[in-house]
């Protein structure tokens, strides 16, 4: 369960929990019960009151149909582009696009379906959202719920089988060596068709930190009722920025298993987790690995392991409560006074040279096409009397090799000198983004802000989303 020596910090996610805590729950679990019919729920639950709902797919299209390409991205390969091999966990599976691995079935459910060909080769299916701005409102409760059946399949039938609804920090993508500063949230893992759900933070650094990497800090328990393999369960995880620490929640059928605090964690890897643009959410039916590997107590899975069975989501669900808004607030019309310290969107300018506004894979809009000599200027920003003490843009790029330039922050004017800058290359595209920061000289007071782009190019080398400044 440990990951190559040669790089630790470039492996990403899913590093599994302590053997012994993996066996206890193997030993406490009973065997799945055969043969129970399984239904999927119409459409999205209501949410509560006092909850709002920030997104959802219920996964309601046609059999056969891929899962909607303005929610979801379909990962393919063995890795992420330049990311560490196998997904930095050991599975042994290829994901595909092919609708074999992963489609919606027709009755409200998506399916993703492991499958081995005749030379016993496996391949599968990993999905995340497009959006990756996914966290609570300031002072409020962030909650990511899926309902979902593992594969129903149990004993040595199940050895490898390793299906999970999770969570990763926005900053891992174009990235894919932060990991685990900047977040990960387990909201359901199972392997070798154990009647058992795992719940697991991974933060701050590896090997060991706060949060024992590469183990996480997890809980796990037994699916209430029925199983986990046969039948639906709702599967939930909370981030409540409402109390103070704050705190991360782990429920299944509405019963708490997991719970951890921000003082646990403590500082600085709790501001490094939470003070990004948010998470994405993924599903994905991996094979074989770390995790289901420490479990068996051996290389997984096996000649015995059947392919074919499908974990069924029925929907997926982001809620929100309390607090302000999810993003934060966008600054208010021309001719307001915008807060420095608040998200500033990018297409809300007050004027602008060569720069145009397209959507946003991550919601709403973005500025791009920006090139050397491009700006866009902010009225009536105001820094107060305490100065930031840097800049955050949240930014994409598709630039050739070879092109780069720099996002700067200038006042006034967008000839004057900058006061602070950061440099950009690709990020792996035009809607791959990253929330890159630059230190920034001191300013106070209401000033008007310019975002300059130049570059010793003249091709396009920069989208931005939003910016903002941290004091």
């Amino acid at each position: 369960m440990k990951p190559a020596p040669a790089a630790p910090a470039a492996l990403p996610a899913r590093r599994r929990l302590p053997l012994a805590l993996a066996l206890f729950a193997a030993a406490a679990t009973s065997t799945a019960l055969a043969g129970v019919a399984v239904t999927a729920n119409a459409a999205v639950p209501p949410p509560p009151p006092g909850w709002s709902l920030v997104w959802s797919d219920d996964f309601t299209a046609p059999a056969g149909t891929l899962p909607s390409a303005a929610n979801w991205i379909i990962d393919t390969g063995t890795s992420y582009p330049g990311g560490p091999a196998n997904w930095g966990t050991g599975e042994i599976q290829t994901y595909t696009a092919s609708t074999a691995n992963v489609s919606h079935d027709g009755g409200g459910n998506l399916r993703i379906t492991p499958l081995r060909d005749g030379a016993g080769r496996w391949t599968s299916a990993r999905i995340e959202t497009v959006r990756s701005n996914f966290k609570p409102p300031a002072g409020g409760v962030l909650a990511i719920e899926g309902r979902i059946q593992m594969p129903n399949v149990t004993g040595a039938q199940a050895a490898g089988y390793w299906p999970a609804f999770w969570a990763l920090g926005s900053p891992y993508r174009g990235n894919y060596q932060n990991w685990p500063g900047i977040g990960e949230f387990d909201v359901m893992e199972n392997v070798n068709g154990i009647n058992s759900v795992w719940g697991v933070l991974h933060c701050g650094v590896a090997p060991g930190g706060p949060c024992d990497e590469f183990n996480g800090i997890g809980a796990s328990r037994a699916c209430p009722g029925a199983t986990c393999q046969s039948a639906f369960h709702t599967y939930r995880f909370e981030w409540d920025a409402s109390t103070s620490p704050q705190q991360l929640r782990w429920y299944v059928d509405g019963q708490l298993f997991h719970t951890v605090s921000q003082s646990r964690v403590g500082e600085p890897y709790w501001s490094q987790m939470t003070n990004h643009a948010g998470y994405f959410l993924l599903l994905n039916v991996a094979m074989g690995g770390a995790f289901p590997n420490g479990v068996a107590g051996g290389a997984t899975p096996t000649a015995a392991t059947v392919p074919g069975r499908p974990m069924l989501v029925d929907y997926v669900a982001v809620l929100s409560r309390g607090g302000g808004t999810t993003p934060p607030p966008t600054t208010p019309p021309p001719g307001g006074v915008r807060d420095a310290y608040a998200t500033i969107q990018a297409e809300a300018f007050s004027a602008q040279n060569g720069v145009i506004v397209e959507a946003c894979a991550e919601g709403g809009q973005n500025i791009g096409a920006l090139r050397n000599s491009d700006w866009v200027r902010f009225d009536n920003v105001e820094f107060g009397s305490t100065p930031p003490r840097d800049f955050v843009a949240r930014v994409a790029s598709g630039a050739a090799s070879g092109v780069s330039g720099l996002v700067e922050v200038r006042l006034d004017s967008p000839t004057s000198p900058p006061i602070g800058s950061f440099a950009i290359a690709n990020t792996g595209g035009w809607q791959s983004w990253r929330s890159v920061p630059g230190n920034v000289t001191p300013v106070t007071g209401r000033r008007t802000v310019y975002l300059t782009f130049s570059s010793g190019q003249p091709n396009d080398f920069v989208n931005v989303n939003w910016f903002t400044f941290r004091r």
